[in-house]
């Protein structure tokens, strides 16, 4: 793995070898020749980070690289090596450093541990291996290149096998890839023929490429030797290769040989970590962080000047109650100014709040428990509800300015229904067996034409090729009788429609067996085909096509794909009495053209000769296949089309329309053709009756009769003087604009001939998008749709972006966008893998953004910001104090107060309010969508709302500190005379703190369960608790005990308890009269009610 990795980082890329030969069952070929095996990895997979020898280090090491959990390292380390540490000793931040450490460190412990298990599991999965002629049970991580594997049905492949032998009289087995690609539909894979029944006896070698991630490419070709004859050589491809993962499906066993194992195998080369996505937040949180730091700095800096100013004058340097040492009086003056600039660093830096981190994990991993376990995401189809993969993005969902939604199976449901065809020219629709034309109902023919109908032969050429030109297996049924209700097995549902549809008309198609394919007609009479070839569908050509031969010799091709690529194929009379339907059909159905052709014996030899090279080809294997196939689908006659129809998803229309209320911008991106993804977009209502539509497509560009990028730059420049110049800003019954573009139009925006066109159109396509009330993509690759969400993404402002989808199309998007969506749908589970986060139905996401996005965000924006407040208010006041010490680093509390202040007295309450907050309950949030634009663009975290906690921060601090020095005016506080001393003073100043701190989370809560109560008047009576104990007994291992009795004889005095009592008062007074005095505000404040978050937008507005 390390050396494939250093050639790939070389430039290599295992280019010394094009290919590697393998010896099937570790049998030199020919059997007379001395074997020397070959050196391949073995088949262990290793998923995990980290082993025991390196967790320790390498954690470390990972931890480390966050900025701030570097700096209390260095913090704690200087307290360590500092003789003068202020706080007496390093306990205090040494408890901070351990707590994060250690609970981060057994998180991702217990992560990788989860990795370790599961790799575990499948390398000790029992595999059997013919071995000799014996069935032999091995540890799957044993297999070695060469191997011949017996696997049974429901049984996943260990390694990447090559398929020799099947249990099924065709020579095929079925294999589901959902693991791989997504795709749950089985998929149809073939032995390499004439191979040896009795495999103990084959002598074969088999030259292959090199591993490489591509699931569906593979080029080899497979040498078999028998005695006295020239080896025979058989071509394989990606139809003969079964891959680790797969899973065998409707076969009792197959074997094969192991050809890629373990980290070389397809599975594993396209395994890579995710990347790691930061939210907005995290972006706040280290801005604000940065901003304290230099507050930090800066106290750190005034102090140790205003020391030394202070120390200059006579007497003050070394009074006759502390003289120097002799040690001190030699010491360079400019590192003891250094040394106490580190202790008023270490004295301050309470200021930035470690503990905040923790809080910050613990809140986003308990939280999404929360979208788990919502009885509304439950979905009973499929038993199954949401799924969170990673809780770093929870508050992200309540940031999402652009949604980028795949079509197929996200906004409509993928459960394709034959409605109708057109066969030269006539529309057909099913009615039932009864009416005429066993069940045809010839509808909406040419006026002119006095025939209503198609000929009978035309009918049933189309229904044949139907019958034909797929490569659906018929499911094995062990029942009786179930002729009429047949299972089909296919790797698109839309194949499985179409013979489902010819079936319903008279013509079944009764299955595939050794390359013979059967179908039953109208009369009843079995027709026999034998299938020569299939031309397999590929994106590019969007068709696919079958050879037959009939039983009398005639040899056919049956076509069928998109309008686009058979129309040009095909003669252009036939054209035009099908393009009339198959434009109307596309503005709800999809539609698929068909063509046949009759191929002479010479063109047939022609094309078996070029196929059979092409196949055997190493190199450049599929460009000469390419050739190949559109040599021969020429010239074919035009037979008709169908229409398919894909219904919507269950509430698609109501989530667009909540999005779009919500501010977010939605952008289809589809691979469909533009008029059915058109008609999607119109039922979806992303697209108006009113809504004029900017359209960008070859098709407008080759309307002008001017070379396509001068028309590019034309349209481009009225669409932006349109849509962006003439829109006034501020008026709201503007005209709606929506924006189509396909896919090779946008491949002439992002890649246009000169760079600083390219710029250029790139940024009036955006500004234009940005000014429609919706987009559509349309002929989407996969790799177009991660450049439209890599481009927004990365557009001035830096919008949050959320990709929803699918299919094994969208993983690309998904990867690609702040947040990811996977929907739990029929291509699979590749996209929900890859996601953040996993929902069953499109509907669910109305209440995953506007509920529960908005809540997180709200929670932990309130958190981040609370804990920046409080530990300004705890270590203002001990600034304030060196002014009245001599600066002497003397701190203003006890160590014991400032290891629990983060850790015990204040950090449940600001827990259970982040996880439990609801300042609107969520039946509002979905009614009102227009709520979710109040918090947009990270408006709680602003510098405004900043600026307004800070500000809080600073008033409560003063008021702490110089309320209860007013008090100590007089210090003779108790009844006996006696006074109280500087620990008393701290005391007094802390206990204000906590109660206030805590008082002030308690006015920001709305939703009280038992839990806030608990957490919030507990936290409170254990501050008193732990201050009674810690004071009233003397602990053994403490060398001074400065606080003890101190909380007790505080209590004891009356003005104490009137002046905390009345600080409390007088630094929330202004809260409450904020609450009690502020009108609510906007059309929903009547069933909002007050809002106190509200603030932070109220001061940042004002």
């Amino acid at each position: 793995m390390l050396r494939r990795r250093l050639n790939r980082l070389l430039g290599g890329d295992e280019r010394r070898v094009d290919s590697r030969t393998i010896y099937v069952g570790h049998r030199s070929c020919p059997a007379n020749e001395a074997f020397i095996p070959p050196k391949f990895c073995d088949n262990r997979i290793v998923s995990s980070k980290y082993t025991v020898w390196n967790f320790l280090p390498k954690n470390l090491f990972e931890q480390f690289r966050r900025i701030a959990n570097f700096y209390f390292l260095i913090i704690f380390l200087v307290q360590v090596r500092t003789t003068l540490y202020p706080t007496n000793s390093p306990d205090s931040i040494f408890v901070f450093f351990l707590l994060i450490s250690v609970c981060l460190a057994l998180l991702q412990g217990y992560e990788d541990w989860l990795r370790h298990k599961a790799d575990n599991e499948v390398n000790k999965c029992p595999v059997t291996v013919l071995e000799d002629g014996r069935r032999m049970q091995k540890e799957s991580e044993k297999i070695k290149v060469g191997d011949v594997l017996e696997v049974e049905e429901d049984e996943t492949f260990p390694c990447d096998l090559i398929l020799l032998q099947s249990s099924r009289d065709d020579d095929t087995c079925f294999v589901t890839t959902a693991s791989l690609d997504g795709e749950s539909n089985h998929k149809t894979h073939y032995t390499v023929p004439d191979t040896e029944k009795d495999l103990e006896s084959l002598n074969a070698t088999i030259e292959c490429e090199q591993p490489q991630p591509d699931l569906y490419k593979f080029v080899g070709r497979m040498h078999i030797y028998k005695s006295n004859q020239e080896p025979a050589v058989r071509s394989l491809g990606p139809e003969n290769l079964l891959l680790k993962g797969a899973t065998l499906k409707n076969t009792q066993k197959i074997c094969g040989v192991a050809v890629y194992t373990g980290m070389e195998t397809k599975m594993a080369l396209n395994y890579q970590g995710k990347s790691q996505k930061r939210s907005a937040v995290e972006k706040s949180i280290n801005a604000f962080l940065l901003v304290y730091l230099c507050i930090l700095v800066s106290k750190a800096l005034v102090c140790t000047v205003l020391k030394y100013v202070w120390q200059s004058k006579p007497g003050q340097d070394e009074p006759w109650y502390n003289e120097k040492t002799q040690r001190e009086k030699d010491t360079n003056m400019y590192l003891k100014m250094f040394t106490d600039f580190l202790s008023f660093m270490v004295l301050f830096n309470f200021i930035i709040p470690v503990s905040m981190y923790v809080t910050v994990e613990m809140q986003k991993f308990l939280g999404s428990f929360f979208i788990t376990w919502d009885k509304d995401f439950y979905d009973p189809e499929i038993e199954e509800g949401a799924l969170v993969n990673t809780s770093d993005l929870n508050e992200e969902l309540g940031q999402v300015e652009y949604v980028f939604t795949d079509k197929t199976g996200t906004l409509t449901q993928n459960n394709m229904e034959f409605i109708e065809c057109c066969i030269d020219g006539f529309q057909y629709k099913y009615r039932d067996a009864s009416s005429e034309l066993d069940g045809f109902c010839a509808t909406d023919g040419p006026v002119s034409k006095l025939q209503q109908k198609a000929g009978r032969e035309r009918e049933e050429l189309f229904l044949r090729a139907l019958c034909l030109c797929h490569t659906v297996q018929v499911k094995e049924s062990t029942e009786q009788g179930q002729s009429q209700q047949r299972g089909f097995i296919a790797s698109s549902p839309d194949e499985v429609a179409l013979v489902k549809g010819a079936m319903r008309y008279g013509f079944t198609f009764l299955g595939l067996e050794s390359k013979t394919m059967k179908i039953l007609n109208r009369s009843n009479d079995v027709e026999i085909y034998e299938l020569l070839h299939v031309l397999n569908f590929d994106p590019v050509r969007r068709r696919m096509s079958v050879i037959v031969r009939t039983k009398s010799g005639d040899t056919l091709l049956f076509c069928k794909g998109a309008d686009s690529s058979i129309f040009p194929r095909v003669r252009q009379e036939e054209v035009e009495r099908i393009r009339l339907h198959v434009e109307r059909n596309a503005t709800g159905y999809r539609t698929l053209c068909v063509a046949y052709k009759h191929l002479s014996a010479e063109e047939y030899a022609q094309a078996d000769e070029g196929l059979k090279e092409a196949r055997l080809a190493l190199q450049d294997r599929e460009e000469k296949l390419m050739a190949v196939y559109n040599q021969v689908e020429t010239g074919m006659s035009l037979i008709g089309a169908t229409a398919v129809e894909d219904r919507l998803q269950e509430e698609a229309a109501e989530t667009m329309e909540a999005l779009q209320g919500a501010g977010i911008n939605v952008w289809v991106l589809t691979g469909d053709k533009m008029e059915t993804a058109k008609s999607t977009c119109y039922a979806c209502r992303l697209f108006q009756r009113n809504t004029e539509l900017l359209e960008l497509t070859v098709r407008t560009l080759e309307d002008g009769g001017r070379r396509r990028e001068e028309r590019l730059h034309e349209l481009l420049l009225e669409y932006h003087k349109k849509a962006v110049q003439d829109a006034p800003s501020w008026s709201v019954a503007n005209q709606d604009y929506g924006f189509i573009i396909d896919g090779a139009t946008l491949s002439m925006v992002l890649n246009s001939s000169t760079e600083s066109n390219s710029s250029r159109y790139k940024n009036l396509f955006l500004q234009i998008c940005q000014n429609c009330t919706a987009v559509l993509c349309c002929r989407m690759a996969p790799l177009q749709k991660a450049q439209i969400v890599k481009m927004v993404k990365n557009s001035k402002g830096s919008p949050i972006t959320l990709s929803i989808g699918d299919g094994a199309n969208d993983v690309s998007m998904i990867l690609e966008a702040h947040v990811g969506i996977g929907i739990k749908g029929k291509e699979g589970r590749q996209a929900v893998r890859n996601s953040d986060y996993a929902i069953p139905k499109l509907k669910h996401l109305k209440k995953l953004l506007l509920a529960h996005g908005h809540l997180y965000y709200v929670r932990i924006a309130h958190l981040v910001q609370y804990f920046f407040y409080k530990n300004l208010c705890f270590i203002l006041p001990q600034f304030l104090y060196q002014f009245f010490c001599g600066y002497s680093q003397q701190p203003l509390y006890d160590a014991a107060y400032l290891t629990m202040y983060n850790i015990c007295f204040t950090s449940m309450p600001i827990l259970a309010y982040s996880l439990l907050e609801q300042h609107i309950c969520m039946e509002v949030l979905l009614d009102n969508a227009t709520l979710y634009r109040e918090i947009a663009k990270n408006a709680m975290l602003r510098w405004g709302p900043f600026l307004y906690w800070t500000l809080l921060g600073v008033f409560h601090g003063l008021l702490f500190f110089f309320g209860v020095r007013f008090l100590f005016s007089n210090s003779a506080l108790q009844d006996n005379g006696q006074v109280f001393g500087n620990w008393s003073y701290g005391t007094i100043v802390f206990t204000v703190l906590v109660f206030t701190v805590t008082l002030k989370l308690a006015l920001d809560t709305r939703h009280w369960t038992w839990i806030n109560h608990f957490v919030i008047w507990g936290s409170l009576a254990f501050y008193v608790f732990f201050s009674f104990f810690w004071g009233g007994i003397i602990w053994p291992f403490l060398r001074q005990q400065r606080l003890y009795f101190v909380f007790a004889n505080m209590l004891s005095s009356v003005t104490a308890w009137l002046v905390i009592i009345l600080l409390i008062v007088l630094s929330l007074l202004p809260e409450i009269l904020l609450v009690v005095f502020r009108k609510p505000r906007g059309p929903h404040a009547r069933q909002v009610g007050p809002r106190l978050y509200s603030h932070s937008f109220s001061v940042h507005s004002l």
